[in-house]
Order: structure tokens, then sequence, then C-alpha cells
């Protein structure tokens, strides 16, 4: 990877024995379906992050003085299967060590493992994994795989129960094993008439929640730079607005970001990308900072 630290931290705050998060990126791009390039959306993120402030004005924290480790990428290609593998037994390693897990994909088909540690690790607890996108992702199997970045969403519901925010494309198929009360479609969410909806969603947030992002769930005017751009899409402060909430309200155990296909002349994705990942860090580690 040539761009090392997320942030572009100095040792003190990214060394792993220092740190209470840790970056792990998976540049995996074996299943996407239309725009190619996602498996170059971490090292897109990290590079961008070395330019942002780290100093949150509202929240007035550093977030990166909790320690923030960037891992040794995922090397693993051979097939969407092998990367769940993978991601799964990096995931619960980190977790076995107390550490908090931060996926950057890649295409959305690298969750599947993270899915499978923290359901794992989770197991007996009240766990919800929660995913922003514009697409339902529950297919049971796309191009032969039951892995495909499509399916992602069917194989979270397999392990704990699902919410998902944001979605407005689907195929007719998954109209069946789409659970009504648990999706908040974007048409929904962005009628300036409701205002309610958000407290819907965290009345059906688990205690232990983690999230999954995948970036097209931005409007395509923020965030042109994914596989699968779908038109009316959240913006950045609706976006800021529900992470506060839900970090207010539930435990976030972890998240990942996927489905960045960097943009040669427009870097403004890669650095929103970064923005979302540190912002979430700023919500979820607050409290601990002085």
């Amino acid at each position: 990877m040539k761009h090392k630290n997320f942030g572009g931290l100095p040792d003190q705050y990214s060394k792993i024995e220092n740190s209470k998060v840790v970056i792990v990126p998976v540049p995996y791009d074996g299943t996407s379906t239309w725009i190619k390039g996602a498996d170059k959306g971490p090292d897109a993120i990290i590079e961008a992050s070395h330019n942002m402030e780290l100093y949150d004005i509202v929240a007035d924290k550093e977030a990166y003085k909790v320690g923030i480790h960037t891992a040794d990428p995922i090397k693993e290609r051979r097939s969407p299967e092998r990367v769940a593998k993978e991601v799964e037994a990096r995931v619960t390693q980190l977790l076995k060590k107390k550490k908090f897990p931060v996926i950057l994909g890649g295409e959305h088909s690298v969750s599947i493992g993270a899915f499978r540690a923290f359901a794992e690790f989770y197991k007996g607890a009240d766990f919800t994994i929660l995913q922003f996108d514009a697409h339902a992702d529950l297919r049971q199997e796309y191009e032969g795989s039951r892995y495909n970045h499509a399916c992602v969403m069917a194989r979270a519901a397999e392990l704990a129960p699902i919410l998902q925010v944001g979605v407005r494309s689907m195929s007719f198929e998954e109209r069946a094993d789409v659970a009504p009360e648990r999706v908040f479609y974007a048409d929904y969410i962005l009628d300036s008439n409701n205002t309610t909806w958000m407290y819907d969603l965290l009345n059906k947030t688990g205690k232990n929640v983690y999230i999954t992002i995948d970036l097209d769930v931005f409007d395509p005017s923020i965030m042109p730079a994914t596989g699968t751009p779908e038109p009316g899409g959240m913006l950045w402060y609706t976006m800021l607005d529900i992470l506060s909430k839900i970090n207010q309200k539930t435990n976030i155990v972890g998240f990942d970001v996927v489905e960045l296909s960097p943009v040669k002349y427009n870097k403004a994705p890669n650095f929103m990308a970064a923005k979302l990942i540190y912002q979430l860090l700023t919500y979820k580690f607050s409290s601990t900072l002085k």
C-alpha cells in the first residue's frame, strides 16, 4: 500500500499497541458488475485522509488520540468466499484483542466476513447489522455466487437482525425477502414532511450495532465514485445526523465503508469517504477523550 497510515498519523498514534482502532483495508473487486475500481478504494481513502484536519469543530475533540492503526491489507483475491474467510479471521483476532475494527472496501462482498466475525463474537447478545445502501443486496445468488456483492445482506440476514436505510433499487425477486418494517427507503427518509423515521429506526436497533456503509447510499451529486450510482440518495448532514443519534442510542461495535471506485481527476469523493470514517470514529470515541 502506497499510503500507509490512515490520517498520516505518527507512530505515537498509529502503532497497534497504542491504538484502540484498527483499519483493515480489503482491496478486492472480484464480483462488481458495472464500474470496476473498488480495489483501489482503500488506498484512495487513506491517501485522502492525510489531508484532513484531525480536530472536530462540533465535538471539540481529536479522535486520533485514541490511536488508529492501519493494518496490512488483506491480499486474498481468488474468490469472494476466500476473501470472506480471511476477513472473518482478521476481524475475529482484533475483537479478541479488544480492538475496534474498521473495514475498508473494496466491493461490498468484503463485509460478509466481518458480519460473521461480529455475529459470532456477539452471539447471544442484542446485536443488529445496520446497512446504509442504495441497493437492497438481498439476492440469494447472483452470477453463480452466493457471495456476490448483490447478495451481501442476504448473508447478513442469516446471522442477525438487519436494518436497511437509503434503499432505492432492487430486483423484483428481492421483494419477497424484504422485511417492510425493517427497511427505510430513500424517498421516505428524504420526505421533508417525515420527521419520525429516525426515531422509528432507533427503536428497532439492538444494543450492539455493526454498521455497513455502501457509499452509493449518498446521492451521486456528492458521491459519483461508486460502482453502481443511483440518483436520489442521502446528503452529508442527513447521514451525520443519523450516525450521531445511533451512537447516542446504541453501542457501535465496528463498521465498514465500501464501494469507493476512485475517479482519476476528482478526489473529492475519496476525501468524503475518509472524512466519514473519521467523523464516525469521533462520535464513537468522543466520550473517552478529554
